[in-house]
C-alpha cells in the first residue's frame, strides 16, 4: 500500500507561505503553554495541577526526542528543504530553544509555588539537610542497605572512557580528589540513579523501618501519618557519597539528564531490505528498538548553579553545542517524576472520583443490544465496559465463528488482548494486525505479538510496504444466525487501550450495518493478503481514498457558499497540518464557507486573515481529559455523509502514510448525538482557548451574564452534551 499521490490542480488552490502557514514545532509550544495554564488555574485541585505540570515535562520529553531530533537531523545530513513556514532548521532550533526555555522556566516557578502550598496542605518534599538527626540517620542506614548495593560508580580516566548514558536516565556527576590533597588534579565520575527505586522516598517509610528504636514511640509526633513527605533519591545519594568513595574527598556533586533521539525512521528502511526483498518485520523492529537508546544527544539537562568543571566534562564527553543543547534548569531535574506526587492518596486535593455511564445492559447479549440499533460509545463519560464485553463476548459465544481487529496501543495486561487468547482456545478464528511500529509502544506490542502468536492467532504487521503504519481502530466479529452469518463492526477514534479510555476522550461505534460490515471485510482481507484495488462502499480509508473524499465533500460546501446557500464545515481533531486541506479550507473561506475548527495540539492554519480566512475559527479545549475524538462535519452533504468519525487526523502522516478509517454516521438518532457533542465542544467558556491570527491562543470566558459552558463537565452529565438545536 503506497502513499496517495493526489493529482491536484495546485495552481486553483491559495498558496502557503509564512503569512498564512503556522510553523508545527512552534504551534506545539503554544499547545503547552496551554497545558501548563492549567497548572495555573486555582479552580482545580492542588494534585491536578501539579499533575498538568508533569505532563508539560513528559510532553516536552517527547519532543525533544522526534522533533527537535529531526531537526538536528536535517542539519546533520545538510538538508536544505523549508517547509510553508519559511524558518530554516538553525533558526527555527534557536527559535525553539527561545521559547521551550522559557516555558520551562514558567513551569519551574510555577512548580515551586505549587509544592509550597501543597506543604501548607500536608505533603512535603524536603531537602534531606533539613531534614532532623532522626530522618537523616533513617535515610543513611536505608541508603547502605537498599541503594549503595545497587550502584556503580563509573570512573573516566586514561583507562576507563567515559560511559554510555542512556537515554531520559538520571545521573549523578561526581568531582573527587584524594583525602589527602588540597589540589592537584580532579577525578569524575558518574553515577547512574537506579530506574527500579521510586524516584521519590517516602520519608515515614525509611523512617518506621531504619529509625532508631529507642525513640519510635515518639515517631508519630516526629512524621504524623497524616503527613506524607518525600525525598528525591538523588539527593539521598548525594549526601551519602561518602560510602561510595572511601579515602576520596568529594569536590562536588550534580545530577544530569540527557535526551537522545529516540525516533525511529520506518520511511527509508526499506533501501535496508533483504537481497531477496523481503525483510522480516519483528526482527526490524526489535533490533530498530535496541538501536534507539543510543541515538544522538539533542537535549542536557543539569541544575543551574552546576560547577564549570562538570558542565565541561558533560558537553565535551557527549559532544554537544553548549550554546545550543545545554539547558540549566531550576530545580529538580525530570519534572515526569511529579506523576508520582500526583499520585498520592489524598482524594480532598484531586477531582472528585466520576464513575462513567453503563449505556448498555452489561446482563444483556452484546450481539442482541446492537441488533436493535447501533450504539454509540463516548468515552470516558460512557464506560469502555461495553468494548471489552463485546470482545469477551465474542471468545466465548459458541454461534462467533471469526475475529479480526487491529491493534495499534493496548498498554499492559489488555483485558481485549486476554480475551483474544481465549478465543482461540474455543477454537474460533482469530486474526490480529498489531502495529509494531506504534512510536514508544514497540516492545508492548512485541510481546503481544508472540503471546498472540505462540497461542495460534493469525497475527500479521501491516500491510506488504513497510513504511505505512495501520493506524485504524476496527474490529468484526463473524456469527452464526440462522441460516446465515451477521457480521458485527466496533469501530472508533481511539485505541483498543482500558487505560487510556479513562483519560482520552474518543468516539466508538457498535454496529451490524450490512455496508459497513462489508467494507471491514473488505479491509481486512486488504490488510492481511494482497488486494491493492481493493474498493469501499462506506468507509473512507487512508492512503487511498480518505484525502479525496475530504477535499470533495469540503468542494460541496464551496458550491454551495458560491450558490448563495449557507455553507459550514465543522472539524474536530487532535492536530492540523496538511498542506494540501490548509489550502482548501483557505479557498472555501474564501467562498464564504463557516469554518469551525476544534483542534486540541498543533495548528498550522492562520485563522481569520482578512479576505483570505476571515471565517476560519479555530477552538482548543484542554481540561481534566485529553481531547482525542476526531469528528467531520459537512453542512451541505447527502444525509448520509454530512458526519463521519474517525482515527484520522488532518496531518500529512495520517493522510499518506498509514491505513486509517474514517467511517460515516449512518443512523439519524446517532447523528443527533455526534452534533451535540460538537455543539457543547463549540459553546465551552470554561476550558477552550481560540487561536488567534498571530499565532497565540487567548483563553474564552464567558460574557457577564452567559452561562457558564465546561464541555467536559456537561459530558460527565450526559455523554452527549447538552440538547441544542440542530444548527
Amino acid at each position: 500500500m503506497c502513499a496517495l499521490q493526489l493529482q491536484i490542480n495546485e495552481a486553483v488552490l491559495p498558496p502557503l507561505n509564512p503569512d498564512n502557514y503556522i510553523n508545527r514545532e512552534l504551534s506545539w509550544v503554544e499547545f503547552n503553554y496551554r497545558v501548563l495554564a492549567q497548572a495555573k488555574d486555582e479552580r482545580l485541585p492542588l494534585l491536578e495541577r501539579i499533575k498538568f505540570l508533569a505532563i508539560v515535562s513528559s510532553n516536552t520529553d517527547e519532543f525533544f526526542m522526534v522533533r527537535v531530533a529531526a531537526i538536528h537531523q536535517k542539519i546533520k545530513s545538510g538538508s536544505s528543504s523549508v517547509r510553508p513556514d519559511g524558518y530554516n532548521s538553525h533558526v527555527l532550533l534557536a527559535l525553539l530553544r527561545e521559547r521551550v526555555g522559557a516555558m520551562m522556566t514558567e513551569q519551574r516557578r510555577l512548580m515551586r509555588d505549587l509544592l509550597r502550598q501543597l506543604e501548607e496542605a500536608g505533603v512535603t518534599i524536603p531537602t534531606v539537610a533539613e531534614l532532623g538527626k532522626l530522618e537523616r540517620d533513617a535515610l543513611r542506614k536505608y541508603f547502605a542497605e537498599e541503594i549503595y548495593p545497587i550502584l556503580t560508580p563509573l570512573a573516566v580516566d586514561h583507562a576507563r572512557p567515559f560511559p554510555f548514558i542512556s537515554n531520559l536516565s538520571l545521573n549523578l556527576a561526581v568531582v573527587l580528589r584524594h583525602a589527602n590533597e588540597d589540589e592537584g588534579d580532579l577525578d569524575f565520575v558518574r553515577i547512574k540513579i537506579p530506574e527500579g527505586i521510586s524516584r521519590l522516598i517516602n520519608l515515614y517509610d525509611v523512617v518506621r523501618k531504619y529509625g532508631d528504636e529507642s525513640i519510635q514511640p515518639d515517631l508519630s509526633s516526629l512524621v504524623p501519618p497524616q503527613t506524607v513527605s518525600f525525598v528525591w533519591i538523588e539527593d539521598v545519594i548525594r549526601e551519602n557519597l561518602s560510602l561510595l568513595f572511601p579515602g576520596m574527598k568529594v569536590v562536588d556533586a550534580a545530577p544530569f539528564r540527557i535526551t537522545r533521539n529516540a525516533d525511529i525512521d520506518y520511511e527509508h528502511e526499506l533501501e535496508d531490505l533483504n537481497g531477496d526483498g523481503r525483510v522480516d518485520i519483528r526482527e526490524f523492529v526489535e533490533e530498530s528498538v535496541r538501536e534507539r537508546r543510543f541515538g544522538s544527544v539533542v537535549r542536557l539537562s543539569i541544575p543551574e548553579g552546576s560547577s564549570e568543571t562538570i558542565i565541561d566534562t558533560l558537553v565535551r564527553s557527549l559532544k554537544i553545542d553548549q550554546r545550543r543543547d545545554l539547558y540549566l534548569v531550576n530545580g529538580a531535574l525530570g519534572g515526569a517524576s511529579l506523576f508520582e506526587i500526583a499520585a498520592v492518596d489524598r482524594p480532598d486535593l484531586k477531582y472528585p472520583v466520576y464513575v462513567p455511564g453503563q449505556p448498555v445492559d452489561a446482563e444483556e447479549n452484546i450481539f442482541d443490544a446492537i441488533s436493535r440499533h447501533d450504539i454509540l460509545l463516548h468515552h470516558p463519560y460512557d464506560s469502555f465496559l461495553p468494548v471489552e464485553n463485546f470482545f469477551h463476548a465474542a471468545a466465548h459465544d459458541p454461534d462467533v465463528l471469526g475475529i479480526k481487529v487491529t491493534l495499534y496501543r493496548v498498554g499492559r495486561n489488555s483485558p481485549i488482548v486476554q480475551s483474544l487468547l481465549e478465543a482461540r482456545e474455543n477454537n474460533k478464528q482469530v486474526a490480529v494486525l498489531v502495529e509494531l511500529k506504534a512510536r514508544f509502544d514497540e516492545d508492548n506490542n512485541l510481546q503481544w505479538a508472540k503471546a498472540l502468536e505462540d497461542a495460534g492467532v493469525h497475527v500479521t504487521y501491516g500491510v506488504e510496504e513497510l513504511p505505512v503504519k495501520t493506524h485504524a481502530k476496527i474490529a468484526l466479529v463473524v456469527r452464526r444466525e440462522g441460516d446465515g452469518v451477521n457480521r458485527y463492526v466496533h469501530i472508533g477514534t481511539g485505541n483498543y487501550n482500558s487505560s487510556t479510555a479513562r483519560l482520552y476522550t474518543d468516539l466508538g461505534l457498535l454496529t451490524c450495518n450490512r455496508e459497513i460490515a462489508d467494507d471491514a471485510t473488505r479491509l481486512f482481507n486488504r490488510l492481511t493478503g494482497y488486494a491493492p484495488n481493493t474498493t469501499y462502499d462506506r468507509l473512507l480509508v487512508a492512503p487511498e481514498y480518505l484525502l479525496p473524499k475530504l477535499l470533495e465533500l469540503i468542494d460541496n460546501e464551496i458550491a454551495a457558499a458560491r450558490a448563495g446557500k449557507p455553507a459550514r464545515l465543522i472539524f474536530k481533531m487532535n492536530q492540523l497540518e496538511e498542506d494540501v486541506t490548509i489550502r482548501k479550507l483557505y479557498e472555501a473561506s474564501q467562498a464564504g464557507v463557516e469554518i469551525d475548527l476544534l483542534v486540541r495540539g498543533l495548528s498550522c492554519i492562520r485563522p481569520g486573515l482578512p479576505g483570505f480566512s476571515e471565517t476560519v475559527r479555530v477552538k482548543s479545549i484542554v481540561g481534566r481529559y485529553l481531547e482525542h475524538s476526531r469528528i467531520y462535519y459537512f453542512h451541505n452533504a447527502p444525509p448520509e455523509q454530512r458526519l463521519y468519525l474517525g482515527s484520522a487526523d488532518l496531518m500529512r502522516r495520517n493522510l499518506y502514510n498509514r491505513v486509517e478509517v474514517v467511517f460515516p454516521v449512518i443512523d439519524e438518532r446517532i447523528q443527533h448525538q455526534v452534533m451535540r457533542v460538537l455543539q457543547t465542544s463549540w459553546a465551552d467558556n470554561t476550558n477552550a482557548w481560540e487561536q488567534l491570527p498571530d499565532d497565540t491562543y487567548r483563553r474564552i470566558e464567558a460574557a457577564p451574564n452567559e452561562p457558564i459552558i465546561d464541555s467536559q463537565y456537561e459530558f460527565m452529565r450526559d455523554s452527549f452534551g447538552i440538547n441544542w438545536d440542530s444548527p
